[in-house]
């Protein structure tokens, strides 16, 4: 294995795999001897001959500038050792803004063969420092020249480009032979000693044959392979609540010409931590990413699986583990299936699409829109899902609190009471009806706030009813789009589009009447046991931008009031302080209310106001989200959590479940699944000049009020003058929605015509075109230019819902 790189002439910001390659060329006398000694002087500070001192200096504002390229010579393990030793403060591995270190380090010039050195200043390049360290290590290098143009990269294009080229291949998982160790790993099942499970559906023989000859070659593993009943009731689901298991998922199956099973599962990107398997609404997001990043294949395994799942488990499930077998996630499965079906070439495309259709369509009737989950007063749908007693996959003392009062009135220890109650010894229905809402709660995503507690699976919530909103306009345009108005199904029934439009306009009237608040210019959640509205202010309500379901009169109340309660300085807040209520010991804050964001919220916002004509207004919320993102990239060695405080704007916090993707030594190798779509998604919202602005890290105020943005909720322009850039996935949704025949769509597609601007799907998917970079042919001139005007711009406020 080769132990150095020649990277001279190599892109500086090729992926690490492409620059720390090449062959051994930098081994010679000179350069060992001059290492060596200039290495000595790491432990003494070296010498500075500039002032005539040896005391190291924090770095100032003014660095030497030179006119040819630095590059610097490292020898790993002794670099490595002193950057720790002098920067990391703390002992965590990583260089921040929280370490009191001196934030300069004296590191051998390559040009000068190891003879002199130049000081790395700040925490931000010394970071990136640790971090190229880590990334050449993984190529199995131990001495590596690195460019000074790679440490002190613009951030915004260093970000999006280590998840473009190392994030996504860092959360990749496949179930074959080579992966299946890995993807058996599972951080929830802290049972000591648990054997690894494999649980294969009744209905795939070719599955069950695959894995049993892989538990075979893999002997040392101990892995035990289970076929599924045919019917997986929640009884059966409950009696392997103590034998966590994965669930097998989709694969290319052929035979050769011996008639061998040739069986090849297929890749898919995992959110990342201890979420180590397919999630169900994480994946719609993570697919966003992964188009806008050119990375298609994933994006359609991702929904196969999500086909399989339904076929051999009857729902999308919540992650395709044991225990969420009962259990499902918000669904995205259409708009998905639309999405990866206009970035496919393959010609065989429309069956694929069928086939994704028709499994949707089986969701939705046997999943959504029956019992338990289907309120039939009110027709609308509420998250029910069909799990008996514990969910099992909680931390051993995550419902003590819960539990002790029960315990208490029988004389017995929590334990004992938890055992008994598993073993349906003891009955307690207030109990049960506790932990029915809790697994709602699961299902909704939101796990967990205050907005549902204990009241969930009687809540007809505004996000679930917008997306099945968004699956009855999906499945009616995409119907007459594709399939000429009428499409038989894979099951051989026959679907029209009309029939769609019926539900989906039926919908909309029941979430006017029941959802919508006429005097607060919101959508609420509507318990349907109580017969009323809750009173919590979501910012789920803005979801109802994304599904098309509101007229053109709520958006304008609706905009309005969401800017007004849910705008902090760093994006979109999961709900008001005020719904929240008072935190105290007794009543911890919840990870999904006030002051936290995230960024399924933020992109649903953001593609909703641009669709309905605020652009201006989703460009800066998408600059608010991205700058929250950004600076903690650069401040905290280049972490990109699961959250943030988006009012307090940091990643540090103290919350139930605490922050996933914080913790990493050296360098973070997979970031998280969402938020790393929603940076590279949320870059093609930006202008030029915002993008620019966010690079040199611009405080949202500050660069609104220099640059004249606006910081109201209006809507910003008409038809004649659509919004430049145009956001990716935009021209996709035009063509699609064209059957509705909006203002906004014909606009849209007027202005994205061969003979104007094209959309992404309309050209390569280069890097460029995917992060909207200022080479993006797509990106307008900035704020204050001639097109200043478009930069801002909206589509028609007159614009109508998608129905």
């Amino acid at each position: 294995m080769a132990d150095t790189q020649n990277n001279a002439g190599a892109d500086i910001h090729a992926p690490p795999s492409e620059y720390y390659s090449g062959p051994l060329a930098l081994r010679s006398a000179g350069i060992n001897r001059s290492r060596s000694r200039n290495y000595q002087r790491l432990h003494t500070s070296g010498d500075d001959s500039q002032n005539g001192t040896n005391a190291l200096r924090r770095r100032g504002s003014i660095d030497d500038k030179t006119c040819h390229p630095r590059r610097f010579l490292i020898d790993i393990a002794t670099i490595e050792r002193a950057i720790l030793e002098q920067e990391d403060t703390n002992g965590d591995y990583q260089i921040t803004i929280e370490d009191s270190g001196p934030k300069v380090l004296k590191v051998p010039t390559a040009g000068s063969n190891g003879n002199r050195t130049m000081e790395i200043r700040g925490t931000y390049m010394l970071s990136n420092l640790l971090q190229e360290m880590a990334l050449a290590k993984d190529c199995g290098l131990r001495q590596v020249v690195i460019d000074e143009d790679r440490l002190s990269e613009n951030p915004v294009n260093r970000l999006s480009r280590m998840i473009r080229t190392t994030f996504w291949n860092g959360l990749v998982r496949c179930m074959d032979e080579a992966g299946i160790q890995k993807i058996c790993a599972d951080p929830k099942n802290t049972k000591p000693g648990a054997q690894p499970i494999i649980y294969v559906p009744y209905g795939d023989p070719a599955a069950l044959e695959y894995y049993r000859g892989v538990a075979r070659d893999l002997a040392a593993l101990n892995i035990k392979v289970v076929r599924l009943p045919r019917d997986i009731t929640p009884q059966y689901v409950k009696s392997i609540n103590d034998q966590f298991g994965i669930l097998t998922l989709a694969a290319d199956v052929t035979y050769d010409a011996g008639g061998r099973l040739v069986y090849k599962p297929l890749p898919f990107v995992v959110p990342g931590g201890r979420f180590n398997e397919q999630y169900g609404w994480d994946s719609y997001f993570e697919a966003l990413g992964l188009l806008a990043d050119g990375r298609v294949q994933l994006a359609k395994n991702m929904v196969d699986n999500f086909v399989y799942e339904i076929k051999h488990y009857g729902k999308i499930l919540n992650a395709n583990r044991s225990y969420y077998l009962t259990r499902s996630q918000p669904p995205f499965l259409t708009d998905m299936a639309l999405k990866v079906y206009d970035a496919l070439s393959d010609p065989h495309r429309d069956e694929w699409l069928r086939g994704a259709l028709s499994a949707a369509i089986t969701e939705y009737h046997s999943v959504w829109t029956c019992a338990p989950r289907l309120d039939p007063t009110t027709g609308l749908s509420c998250y029910h899902p069909t799990g008996i007693g514990m969910p099992p996959e909680t931390e051993s003392t995550h419902f003590d609190h819960i539990v002790a009062p029960y315990a208490e009135r029988l004389g017995i220890e929590v334990s004992e009471f938890k055992r008994l109650y598993a073993a349906d010894a003891i009955h307690e229905p207030e109990l049960d009806a506790y932990f029915v809402h809790d697994r709602a709660v699961r299902e909704s995503g939101h796990d967990t706030t205050y907005r549902l507690e204990r009241r969930c699976a009687s809540l007809a919530t505004v996000d679930l009813n917008c997306l099945l909103y968004r699956y009855e306009a999906d499945l009616a345009s995409a119907i007459d789009l594709h399939f000429g108005g009428s499409m038989t199904t894979t099951d051989g029934c026959v679907s029209t589009s009309d029939e769609w439009r019926k539900r989906a306009e039926a919908r909309r009237l029941a979430m006017d009447r029941y959802l919508w608040n006429e005097s607060k210019g919101l959508y609420f959640d509507y318990d349907v046991e109580l017969g009323e509205q809750s009173a919590y202010e979501s910012v789920t309500a803005l979801w109802a931008l994304w599904a098309g379901c509101a007229s053109q009169e709520q958006a304008v109340r609706l905009v309005d009031a969401a800017c007004r309660r849910f705008e902090a300085a760093g994006g979109l807040v999961s709900g008001t302080e005020e719904s929240r209520g008072r935190i105290s010991l007794l009543r911890p804050n919840r990870q999904w209310d006030y002051p936290y964001g995230w960024a399924p919220h933020q992109m649903l916002a953001w593609c909703g106001l641009y669709a309905y004509g605020y652009a201006s207004v989703a460009r800066r919320l998408a600059y608010r989200w991205l700058f929250t993102i950004t600076r903690a990239f650069v401040d905290f060695n280049g972490v990109v959590p699961e959250k943030f405080d988006v009012v307090g704007m940091t990643h540090r916090f103290q919350v139930e479940y605490g922050n996933v993707g914080v913790d990493f030594k050296m360098v973070p190798r997979e970031g998280f699944g969402w938020m790393n779509a929603s940076y590279q998604v949320g870059l093609t919202y930006l202008t030029s000049h915002m993008r620019r602005a966010l690079g040199a890290l611009t405080e949202p105020e500050v660069f609104f009020e220099r640059a004249g943005w606006s910081t109201d909720a209006s809507a910003s322009h008409t038809p004649a003058s659509t919004p430049m850039p145009v956001p990716v996935f935009a021209m996709a949704d035009a063509r699609r929605l064209r059957g509705w025949a909006t203002p906004l769509h014909c606009a849209l597609e007027a202005a994205l015509s061969p003979t104007n601007n094209r959309g992404y799907f309309d050209m390569p998917l280069t890097a460029a075109t995917a992060t909207g970079g200022e080479d993006d042919p797509r990106t307008p001139a900035s704020p204050g230019s001639s097109d200043s005007t478009a930069d801002e711009g909206s589509i028609h406020e007159s614009t109508k819902g998608l129905v």
